[in-house]
């Protein structure tokens, strides 16, 4: 089937503001999306022209209905952490009916020479009920500047009640030993707290963990810790060391903690035999109900209002998440990255099109070269991609989100 035959388009009546730079202050749709294509049931795609305050944006959309007991989200990643496939291979290979790139991650490392980029999210993530990984420190993220009152640990979830909601998720968790007990700073994160012990389990995968020790929390480009440890947890007992995070898989069942600094003395007064306990978990600031999936970014729409503070001066390419009828529908949105289509959307203009979508809560996700937004076309056995991404070919991610449709 046809690009052109999933085309349509929507109407945006802008408010322009001579004060604020032509910003795009409102949007509303015309009659709606028209012409969507159903992918599955209870999923529909549609396509649709934007005009925004530097040109013409071209959109892409999903719309999942989640009170549909056939359809599910979930986080598609590449069976690591610190690991980046394309979002078609990614949604492919779980047998998604659609998806979108997810969270921000550490993509170079042109500041610390000799230091591998990871490849891993920035924010907290969790695969199938599954926790894979807690949010980096703020001055430690890759991506555009956060909006005031926003932060990393900063989530879109959808809980076993099949909602979705926008939350925050912190890490809790501790290291035990006979004699002490030290806070857990870290969860297969690329970048640790200074001071702090991170751990690494078997979801982190084969890349080296030494770009966990560089940075501070504060700036992303200062020098690596010169002050490191490792201990190597199995079934329960430190069983080796080293001065300097390691790399390789990590077996199931065997932790790996890093040290930076204070961290890394306090791992140093363990002995090899002793017993260590390492607990730790993911907690919610505002849902108490469980999250079946969770991918990090930034809200930028919260009860129908838009933040404070959205940029409304930069255009990109972007990717975004809408919610809305009480968590029960999320929208998926990813712009074209084509030439013709380069002008993109400002935070604010964003913002403003997610809520004449419907959505009562947006979330901003990667954009960029990584906005992707595949889907099937009917009758298919693969998806396709839809947008253009701006490279021309996809960009490897750590994540993202697929949406899922059963007999």
């Amino acid at each position: 089937m046809g690009r052109g035959r999933f085309r349509t388009v929507l109407t945006v009546l802008a408010v322009w503001s001579v004060l604020a730079g032509a910003s795009l202050v409102g949007a509303a749709p015309a009659g709606g999306a028209q012409g969507a294509v159903q992918i599955a049931p209870g999923v529909n795609y549609t396509d649709f022209d934007i005009p925004a305050a530097k040109g013409m944006a071209h959109a892409h959309v999903i719309d999942v209905d989640l009170r549909n007991p056939r359809v599910s989200v979930d986080l598609m990643h590449p069976g690591a952490v610190a690991a980046r496939a394309p979002v078609s291979q990614l949604a492919d290979a779980r047998g998604a009916v659609a998806g979108v790139n997810g969270d921000f991650f550490n993509i170079t490392e042109v500041q610390h020479p000799g230091v591998e980029a990871t490849g891993a999210s920035v924010g907290p993530a969790i695969a199938s009920g599954r926790s894979l990984k807690a949010a980096v420190p703020d001055g430690q993220r890759f991506g555009p500047a956060l909006p005031p009152a926003t932060n990393t640990k900063d989530v879109l979830g959808v809980g076993t009640d099949r909602r979705a909601r926008l939350d925050s998720l912190a890490l809790d968790g501790s290291v035990r030993t006979s004699e002490t007990r030290l806070p857990l700073g870290g969860l297969n994160q690329y970048a640790l707290p200074v001071g702090t012990v991170g751990a690494f389990t078997s979801h982190w995968g084969s890349v080296s963990r030494v770009r966990a020790t560089c940075g501070t929390d504060t700036d992303r480009a200062a020098p690596c810790s010169a002050d490191t440890y490792e201990v190597n947890v199995k079934d329960g007992r430190i069983v080796s060391s080293a001065d300097t995070p390691g790399s390789g898989p990590i077996a199931y069942g065997t932790t790996v903690l890093v040290g930076r600094d204070a961290g890394a003395q306090e791992l140093r007064k363990l002995s090899l035999g002793e017993r260590v306990k390492v607990r730790h978990r993911l907690v919610a600031a505002a849902s108490r109900i469980p999250y079946r999936f969770v991918v990090g970014g930034y809200p930028v729409l919260r009860g129908g209002q838009p933040l404070a503070g959205l940029d409304n001066a930069t255009s990109a390419v972007r990717t975004a998440a809408g919610i809305s009828d009480g968590g029960k529908r999320l929208t998926l949105l990813a712009l074209d990255g084509a030439p013709e289509f380069r002008t993109g959307l400002t935070i604010a203009e964003v913002a403003a099109v997610m809520r004449q979508l419907g959505s009562a809560d947006a979330f901003s996700l990667d954009g960029g070269g990584s906005t992707t937004l595949v889907a099937r076309e009917p009758g298919a056995a693969a998806v396709s991609v839809r947008n253009h991404p701006s490279a021309g070919a996809e960009r490897p991610v750590p994540n993202g989100i697929g949406v899922f449709s059963r007999p």
